[in-house]
């Protein structure tokens, strides 16, 4: 019963932060950042009951129907908003906070360096910009907001922006 609670509170939260909804009924139909919480907290389960291979069976099914790939191992809070969601990549290792939101093509995973942590842990509140990477075993802190097309490799405290500037050049 708590897991269908749980998704309630997903889809009750992805209608309030996307002024494109139109009710809670489209979301659970219609939208595949919806879609892939249903199908990762049941490959999380399975995965915690040491059923790996048919929790990656699971998660493959959801990143077949998405196009979403969150690592059966992952730790994904409460009400997480995926947006666009395409091309996102979570990580095994990889935490989530409480009422974070991801954009399209983003990236929590690794750098190919590290043995057992691999990911980073991702705060409560945080944004995640399209495009944006977020790699290696490292702490974003809570409120923080990633720019689009970021690329992270350090941590990052409570409460900051983190943006991709390039060079400007002045004539």
């Amino acid at each position: 019963m708590l897991f269908l609670k749980e998704l309630y509170e997903d889809a009750k939260n992805i209608k309030e932060k996307d002024p494109a909804s139109r009710n809670i009924l489209e979301v659970i139909i219609l939208y595949p950042g919806f879609h892939i919480l249903v199908f990762h907290r049941l490959a999380h389960f399975l995965y915690r009951h040491r059923l790996l291979f048919l929790a990656r069976f699971v998660s493959q099914l959801g990143r077949f129907f998405t196009g979403i790939e969150i690592h059966p191992g992952a730790k994904i809070g409460r009400r997480l908003f995926i947006d666009h969601g395409m091309g996102i990549v979570i990580g095994e290792t990889a935490t989530v906070g409480d009422d974070c939101t991801i954009y399209h093509n983003s990236t929590l995973g690794g750098t190919g360096k590290d043995k057992y942590k691999r990911h980073p842990d991702i705060g409560n509140h945080v944004m995640v910009g399209a495009g944006a990477k977020v790699l290696g075993p490292i702490q974003v802190g809570n409120y923080v907001k990633i720019g689009a097309n970021s690329t992270v490799l350090k941590n990052i405290p409570d409460n900051v922006t983190v943006v991709r500037c390039n060079e400007i050049v002045r004539k």
